[in-house]
């Protein structure tokens, strides 16, 4: 016998004796239960089958992968948007119509409303007035008084539904955004240089707020995002300047559209005029007709604070059309029938969330519908 086969005979009597082979391996392993074929897909979903199974299935069709989430209109995301807005008009409307006639305590009553959903002393008036000449003493229902809510808010907002479009004739289109800080202008210039750069435009990003380094790294990124190149400076630089390189910078490289950020600390009035006279200044010097369009955003969370900014930032930079941005986070959306009642300034875009899609061409009659109806 080999000292091979003697080691293994010591072992054997150590650890098990002479017992079975089959025996041995039973007591070193558990039982294992019986196999149940789960299908790959249920265990791992984005994992392929095995080869055993692709050859005794047929293949995956396309009914059969998972089916992408419906698309949204942007109608849908409007309501959804107006939805704190509308909520607060129609239930009101509601609880002051049930089952009343109209009489002056009604009346009253709907004006209050009105009037606290920030739609203004003006459209509120006519509201009220049409239904005390059509419907005084006379038993009206809720719709009723939504319908002609709705029909009172499109035909104010009619006059003033814009839409944001450039020149051909300009080479490039100079853009300047104006605003308090927080109302979302940065945001509103990265949303429009995507949409501009997605109809075949090339786009140019100036970051103007030289005060704010937040300001001026979310402008970057946005440029990341679009392609667009960013011209920037450091923090406290001049901002007149900054424009003036920018402008030139976009002329010499046949840019179609330059967007142009500015400061908004409203707090400093005088200081703030002056900026903004000096950035328009300069720019002219480059390009006698630019700016071409200025575009305030404005926060509909403000409410009547905006239709201060409405004035002060018209009487500086000459406001030739408005950005109204939050809709979905407030109930007082409203505030865009006061403002274009009083100013009737175009409105260019609303927003009613923080994806790309949710900046849009301003809709008079979705608007009304959407506040209004619920």
């Amino acid at each position: 016998m080999s000292e091979a086969e003697k080691k293994r005979g010591l072992l054997g009597r150590l650890f098990g004796g002479d017992k079975p082979a089959a025996k041995e391996t039973s007591r070193a392993e558990p039982e294992r239960p019986e196999r149940v074929d789960t299908p790959a897909a249920e265990i791992l979903p984005d994992v392929a089958a095995t080869a055993t199974e692709r050859s005794a299935s047929p293949p995956s069709t396309a009914a059969e992968a998972p089916r992408p989430e419906p698309k949204i209109g942007w109608f849908q995301r409007l309501k959804s948007g107006l939805a704190k807005t509308s909520a607060k008009l129609t239930d009101g409307i509601t609880a002051v119509f049930t089952k009343r006639k109209l009489d002056g305590e009604t009346l009253e009553d709907l004006e209050d409303l009105l009037i606290g959903a920030d739609l203004g002393l003006e459209t509120t008036d006519r509201i009220v007035e049409t239904l005390r000449k059509t419907r005084y003493d006379k038993t009206i229902s809720p719709e009723e008084v939504r319908e002609v809510l709705r029909e009172e808010v499109e035909r104010v907002l009619t006059p003033v539904a814009g839409r944001f479009a450039v020149s051909a004739e300009n080479k490039p289109e100079v853009v300047l955004f104006v605003g308090v800080n927080g109302t979302g202008k940065t945001t509103t210039i990265g949303k429009l240089a995507s949409r501009l750069g997605r109809e075949g435009k090339s786009v140019m990003l100036a970051a103007g707020d030289t005060f704010r380094a937040a300001a001026i790294e979310q402008l970057k990124v946005w440029g990341e995002r679009t392609g667009a190149p960013v011209v920037a400076r450091a923090v406290a630089s001049d901002a007149a300047g900054l424009a003036f390189d920018a402008l030139t910078e976009a002329k010499a490289n046949g840019v179609d559209v330059l967007l142009v950020d500015t400061a908004g600390r409203l707090q400093n009035k005088q200081g703030l005029m002056e900026e903004l006279e000096k950035v328009v200044r300069v720019i002219k010097k480059v390009d006698p007709t630019a700016p071409h369009q200025v575009l305030l955003v404005l926060d509909a969370t403000t409410g009547q604070n905006a239709l201060n900014q409405v004035e002060v930032f018209q009487k500086m930079a000459g406001v030739t059309g408005l950005v109204m941005t939050k809709l979905d986070g407030t109930a007082r959306g409203g505030i865009l029938v006061a403002i274009s009642a009083k100013f009737r300034l175009p409105v260019v875009a609303i927003g009613v969330g923080e994806g790309i899609e949710d900046l849009q061409p301003f809709d008079a009659a979705e608007f009304a519908r959407a506040i209004a109806m619920g």
